[in-house]
């Protein structure tokens, strides 16, 4: 069976993660334009990156540090639980003065906080409030946070696959091979990876694939434009879960370091 019989017309939208803290990360500005950045803030080059990706016509994410279940520390301004609503919508207010170009956020760590109602909800006012999307990077099957999302208006989506859950080049292949057939069959599918080095290679010889399929790769804000809009929260209880992996075997993002070390 060849690569154009598994998957057909649909698009995907992907997320690089943890871009921002080391000048190592700079190398994923070789990949397509199309191609979202999600940015730590208060890291040392994330307002850089933030105005080269503006240059490039690059979209930006804000990628919000949150409180994990391992109680890892996710980085500077991390929402932890503990937060009133008035720190919390402190702490996302000066992640994104940090990072201004951002249309929309996604978690980075945050098993624990995306579980916690008060916590989600003062997020997605914060959302609302700004005009910007919501992506849920799936670090726990119990996250509430793209409920709570659509309960508030704020229009979002989920990781569906960690293209680098492992660094291992076939473990990736077959999760962007899965991240194809989830665009094939559901018209639309997220993938995440990180700027590691070997994610990096893998997806400049990869990426190409997706065209020859006759997939589109669009930026994250394409899937809540227009028609694509309606038809995302027509469909939104009919997506696939984010992955056949259990989320005990995936780590964080943030878990795969620059460094190749977890």
């Amino acid at each position: 069976m060849t690569l154009a019989n598994v998957c057909q017309a649909g698009e995907v939208a992907l997320i690089i993660d943890d871009m921002g803290n080391t000048r190592a990360d700079e190398k994923a500005f070789n990949l397509p334009a199309q191609v979202t950045f999600a940015i730590l803030p208060h890291t040392p080059y994330s307002k850089e990156f933030s105005q080269r990706s503006d240059i490039q016509g690059r979209e930006v994410m804000l990628h919000m540090p949150m409180e994990s279940l391992a109680g890892t520390y996710p980085g500077p301004g991390t929402i932890t639980s503990s937060m009133v609503p008035q720190l919390i919508t402190q702490k996302l207010q000066s992640a994104l003065t940090d990072i201004p170009n951002a249309v929309g956020i996604n978690n980075h760590m945050g098993s624990k906080l995306t579980q916690l109602t008060l916590p989600m909800e003062t997020t997605m006012s914060f959302l609302k409030q700004h005009g910007l999307y919501f992506v849920d990077s799936r670090t726990t099957r119990y996250s509430r946070a793209e409920k709570i999302a659509h309960e508030n208006g704020v229009v979002s989506w989920h990781r569906n696959v960690f293209i680098d859950h492992t660094l291992n080049e076939s473990d990736m292949q077959r999760q962007f091979d899965r991240l194809m057939r989830i665009a094939q069959r559901y018209k639309r599918a997220v993938g995440i990876g990180h700027p590691h080095p070997k994610t990096l290679r893998f997806l400049q010889q990869r990426l190409p694939l997706l065209e020859r399929a006759g997939i589109k790769l669009i930026p994250v804000s394409d899937l809540f434009s227009g028609k694509a809009a309606s038809y995302l929260l027509a469909k939104q209880k009919d997506s696939p879960q984010p992955s056949s992996i259990s989320v005990s075997q995936v780590p964080e993002p943030g878990a795969i370091s620059t460094t190749g070390t977890q």
